[in-house]
């Protein structure tokens, strides 16, 4: 069973408060411009937005989507095509099924986003887990798993304000990646959803925007700057693997929601979403400096803690012999909810240290109160 499906069930207690969602707050949607576009929609445009649509995307919304990511990220080239998605989820599944066949190797971060290593598990696929150092995925260990493993046809990376680590890989390690896929002929899919959310430190390029050959396939979405539920994501990549993309999708959901794909593009047409995508990263900042604030009075110093400078997530680790199922399980009975770090290994049944916290979804209150509890039990755990 998915564990995202047994946190969501979890979340849904209103007593709890829940670390454990990787949801953008609904404090950050754009509500009043969207019903506004909605109703402009349904007055002027609604037999087209309530029919069927192109598999590939709404053509306007593809058109401000590549146009703005080769503009502001330099992502996208000559031989480049994109297509619209629903969410980023589908682009790593889709991407999966085009590629892999039963017994491929796919060779992962570890820890690494669990949608994604179950995209990758239901095709069959060996999941091999390559461990991350503080700024990114250790490359020459990744090397050494190219040389000596057979049958790797695919690297997974979130290299931007990771999923669930919160590390950003550096940029001498995005080269070196990009030099290592290129020396063994595999694939590298760049899982992107939450690069634009960054709320302190440098901006690092995307690895697609150092792509000449044609070995990057990038995720993108809509889901963190404007809403989750609109499910819009998009996929960058050689065109000849956008094209079987588009025959996979036909036989998925044959396009994605065509209402929601006008309203974003109307959105980007008449909004300024780089303000709005400014404001909404204020608000996440002071969220993240109050939880980190909050870990440092109640946590044990042994516990390691990431400090990000983005995206929605910080990773802490417990000290080596501690379980961080049974912290989770403790603090569920508490009425606290945390994600282990099992959840994201490669191998779930390994004993696993670390544990995800979210802090743009809780209250202040909420984050004081939680992790003032987690820091409790932590204490009891290590005494």
């Amino acid at each position: 069973p998915s564990a995202i499906h047994e946190i969501f069930k979890v979340t849904q207690d209103p007593e709890v408060i829940s670390f454990a969602a990787g949801n953008p707050s609904p404090d950050s949607f754009p509500i009043r411009e969207l019903k506004d576009i909605a109703a402009d929609l349904f007055e002027n445009s609604g037999k087209m937005a309530l029919q069927y649509g192109m598999t590939e995307g709404y053509g306007p919304l593809r058109d401000i989507t590549r146009e703005r990511i080769s503009r502001k990220y330099s992502v996208g080239g000559e031989g480049d095509d994109l297509i619209i998605t629903s969410g980023g989820q589908q682009t790593i599944e889709l991407a999966a099924k085009v590629l892999l066949n039963e017994g491929d190797v796919v060779i992962s971060e570890e820890p690494s986003f669990i949608g994604a290593l179950n995209a990758f598990r239901s095709y069959g696929a060996q999941l091999v887990g390559c461990p991350m150092q503080e700024d990114g995925i250790d490359t020459e260990r990744l090397e050494q798993l190219l040389r000596t493993t057979p049958g790797v046809k695919l690297i997974y990376t979130i290299p931007t304000f990771q999923n669930p680590s919160g590390r950003t890989m550096s940029l001498s390690r995005r080269r070196r990646l990009l030099e290592l896929a290129e020396e063994y002929n595999v694939l590298i899919i760049e899982d992107s959803p939450y690069f634009e959310l960054r709320y302190s430190g440098e901006p690092v390029p995307a690895i697609k925007s150092m792509d000449t050959n044609g070995r990057v396939i990038y995720s993108g979405s809509y889901s963190k700057v404007l809403s989750p539920g609109i499910r819009l994501g998009f996929a960058c990549a050689p065109a000849a693997i956008i094209s079987k993309m588009v025959v996979a999708k036909q036989v998925s959901d044959v396009h994605t929601n065509l209402f929601f794909q006008m309203a974003a593009a109307e959105y980007l047409t008449r909004y300024d979403i780089d303000e709005h995508i400014r404001t909404i990263s204020e608000t996440y900042r002071q969220k993240r400096d109050r939880m980190l604030a909050a870990i440092d009075r109640h946590f044990d110093r042994r516990v390691q803690v990431s400090r990000p400078d983005g995206g929605l997530f910080i990773w802490c680790q417990l000290p080596e012999g501690y379980d961080s199922m049974e912290l989770c399980r403790r603090a569920t009975a508490r009425k606290v909810a945390a994600v282990p770090g099992a959840t994201f290994s490669v191998d779930e049944n390994a004993p696993n240290t670390g544990f995800r916290l979210n802090f743009s979804m809780p209250t202040d209150e909420q984050i004081d109160t939680g992790i003032a509890v987690l820091g409790e039990l932590i204490a009891e755990m290590l005494a």
